[in-house]
């Protein structure tokens, strides 16, 4: 489930409709974003299936004059640390100049016959800012298959401090829709950022 829009008092309702912790999330929520007016927000809760568990996470994204807060939150079993099931939450909160990169990945069903407007079928969000990145790599080879030099390694390097995935078949049409326009919003605050008016 995601939700989108544009004022606090709806960024609580969202929270609050997702379900999963409300209270917990929102206060997490509201003392990232101060007394900063919301530009943009995007609430979007996932339920995985971990071997006999079931775990639920939310993750709520959102859009100031200033600044990029993304928030998780867990739910956790029973474990050597803790008697009874917790949750854990954390925000972080990014000026959005330090956004490097905001991608979004759109798969559709049908190109052929694809319609301006048509909605996809599923979309990616990750954004980047540097906080985290992937390296990837592998042996490096020449031309020459009777060659037996180390040639060392190559490999190319990830920003990937975010990424959300939404589907409509899991998700649901609305969500899908929802994360179009917070990726717009987002992708338009960054822009006016690095090239001010």
């Amino acid at each position: 489930m995601a939700k989108t829009g544009t004022t606090t008092q709806g960024l609580r309702a969202a929270i609050e409709r997702s379900g999963y912790y409300p209270t917990l999330v929102a206060e997490a929520v509201q003392a990232a974003v101060g007394g900063e007016p919301v530009v943009s927000y995007l609430v979007h809760q996932e339920t995985t299936f971990d071997a006999n568990e079931v775990r639920r996470h939310v993750t709520v994204l959102v859009l100031t004059g200033t600044r990029f807060i993304v928030s998780h939150t867990d739910e956790q079993a029973a474990d050597a640390t803790s008697p009874s099931p917790y949750a854990t939450t954390s925000t972080e909160s990014v000026k959005l100049g330090r956004i490097s990169s905001v991608v979004l990945s759109r798969v559709v069903a049908n190109p052929e016959s694809y319609t301006p407007g048509q909605l996809p079928r599923e979309v990616v969000l990750t954004i980047g800012w540097g906080a985290v990145a992937r390296l990837d790599l592998e042996p490096a080879a020449c031309g020459d298959p009777n060659c037996e030099a180390d040639h060392g390694y190559t490999g190319s390097s990830t920003a990937d401090d975010l990424s959300l995935r939404v589907s409509e078949a899991g998700d649901g049409p609305d969500s899908v829709r929802e994360t179009l326009a917070f990726a717009q919003a987002l992708s338009e605050a960054t822009a006016a950022t690095t090239n001010p008016r």
